[in-house]
């Protein structure tokens, strides 16, 4: 490889079980294009609009007719942003970067979430299936490895309703599913064999401070659902001969002020629930953001410390889980 291609893995660094060729790699997308199945689902999807389940919330609003509920989008998709993005794990970034389309708003409410405005404030410009395939395939021509979509919960029909389109004007990267993990199962089982990468959250373990923090009581059950679901369909993170993704379940977990979101107990499940093969990002970036500043949230008001992080990998380590990212301080044994 040459110095662009230095921050992936070595060859040498990544476990033979874990690799697929990088030639004649077709995303799994295009097979449900040419058999018809594709535009079939957009159309179910679409339907569902009109009495919106499309995430958790069950708000059945009629979405159709440009209603909104808790995550104050309509018929249409808010894009905030459209880019490359090199800030991604090294096998989605890789030397091109990952082609990201971030949408606005979203279905949680996360009291410290670092886009606040863009997913609680801020509404992105509407875009129509016929642009949203336009990106797809810009960030394609742009070099980018894959794309990569933001904050896709509440927004899947409009996905599905734009992907045909850009399939149809030769789209052909893998689609990252970059999600807070706050999905219907009825919106995954839609995606089975459109997406080839599922890159969920898993935020916090206990129901009451779900509530507290991202107002969902409900999200750890969703979340370990769901999480089971995307193994069920794409199975561990498998990668290139380059150290590129391209199928498989990549988790994220934030390590939280006072180990507040139960890391122990979530990389238990990931290993003994799901695979102790499973690729796991443990982030140290948390900071104030937010809402974090109100004083029902003082406990959150500040940076981890360096002990709280070497705790949280120490909890991934005992439970079994050895694929930790690399870029992560304090993992230099990462082999994906």
């Amino acid at each position: 490889m040459g110095d662009s291609r230095s921050i992936i893995l070595s060859v040498e660094k990544i476990h033979k079980a874990f690799i697929l060729p990088g030639s004649g790699f077709e995303p799994a997308y295009r097979a449900l294009f040419r058999s018809g199945e594709l535009h079939r689902r957009a159309g179910e999807a679409l339907d569902r609009l009109s009495h919106c389940l499309v995430c958790p919330r069950d708000c059945g609003v009629d979405r159709m007719a440009n209603k909104t509920a808790a995550c104050h989008t309509g018929r249409y998709a808010q894009v905030s942003h459209c880019f490359a993005h090199f800030g991604e794990e090294d096998c989605l970034r890789g030397w091109n970067g990952s082609g990201t389309i971030f949408f606005s708003m979203c279905n949680l409410r996360c009291v410290f979430c670092q886009n606040f405005e863009i997913s609680q404030i801020l509404r992105g410009p509407e875009v129509r299936p016929e642009r949203l395939a336009g990106m797809m395939l810009e960030l394609q021509a742009a070099g980018c490895h894959n794309i990569n979509f933001v904050t896709p919960e509440h927004v899947v029909p409009q996905i599905l309703e734009a992907l045909p389109l850009a399939v149809e004007r030769g789209l052909r990267l893998p689609l990252v599913y970059n999600t807070s993990a706050y999905d219907s199962l009825d919106s995954l089982h839609l995606l089975d064999g459109v997406f080839d990468i599922y890159m969920p959250d898993f935020k916090f373990w206990d129901p009451a401070l779900s509530l507290l923090y991202v107002k969902a009581r409900d999200y750890p059950e969703a979340a370990r659902r769901n999480m089971q679901e995307m193994h069920r369909q794409v199975g561990a993170l498998k990668l290139d001969e380059n150290g590129l993704a391209k199928r498989g379940v990549l988790v994220r977990h934030l390590v939280m002020p006072g180990e507040i979101a139960g890391t122990e107990a979530i990389m238990r499940f990931l290993a003994e629930e799901i695979s102790p093969d499973t690729y796991v990002n443990i982030m140290d970036q948390y900071y104030p953001a937010g809402r974090v500043s109100e004083t029902q949230f003082v406990e959150i008001n500040r940076r981890i410390g360096a002990g709280e992080y070497r705790r949280a990998i120490a909890a991934a380590r005992a439970a079994g889980l050895w694929r930790l990212d690399a870029r992560q301080a304090g993992v230099t044994d990462c082999s994906g």
